[in-house]
C-alpha cells in the first residue's frame, strides 16, 4: 500500500470508512507561534485579561490552528505523502483552550476514480467533543503503470 516517505496511499489503495487520527496538545507557546505565522493578534487568543472579560473567561486557541491538524493528518497519514489538499469545508462549535489535547480525524467519505478526487470527513475534537467539523477535497494520483 504506502510506498516510501515521499509517497503515500495510491487512489487504488483507498476505501470508503479508511480513517487516521493525529493530536496536539494546544500551549500557550504554540498559540504565540500561530500568532506570529498567522498574523492574527486577536487578543481573545493573546490576552488573558482580555479573554477573561469575553464568554470563554481565558484564551483559546485559533480555530485555524485546530484546523491546520487536519492538513497534518491528510499530507502525512491519509492519503498522505504526495496528496494535494485542494478544498476545506468547516464549521467551528466550539474553542481550544490550553492545555487541551484536540485530536483531529479524518476518512475517506467518497472516491472518484475518474478524477482523482477524494472527499474525505474531517474534524477536530476535545475530550471527545467536536471543536470543528467539515469536508475536505484532496487530488491523489493513481499508481503508476509500472507498478501493478
Amino acid at each position: 500500500m504506502k510506498n516510501s516517505k515521499t509517497q503515500g496511499y495510491y487512489l487504488e489503495d483507498l476505501e470508503v470508512g479508511m480513517s487516521a487520527e493525529t493530536s496536539m496538545i494546544v500551549s500557550a507557546e504554540k498559540i504565540d507561534t500561530f500568532a506570529e505565522l498567522s498574523g492574527d493578534f486577536n487578543p481573545i487568543h493573546m490576552d488573558e485579561e482580555f479573554a477573561a472579560t469575553t464568554m470563554f473567561g481565558k484564551r483559546i486557541a485559533h480555530g485555524a490552528l485546530s484546523a491546520s491538524l487536519i492538513s497534518a493528518v491528510l499530507g502525512n497519514q491519509l492519503p498522505g505523502p504526495g496528496a494535494i489538499f485542494v478544498e476545506l469545508n468547516m464549521r467551528f462549535r466550539r474553542p481550544a483552550f490550553i492545555d487541551d489535547e484536540v485530536i483531529a480525524k479524518a476518512e475517506v467519505a467518497e472516491i472518484n476514480e475518474k478524477t482523482g478526487r477524494v472527499r474525505m470527513k474531517v474534524g477536530c475534537y476535545v475530550k471527545g467533543k467536536p471543536i470543528l467539523r467539515g469536508d475536505a477535497g484532496v487530488v491523489i494520483k493513481k499508481r503508476p503503470k509500472a507498478e501493478d
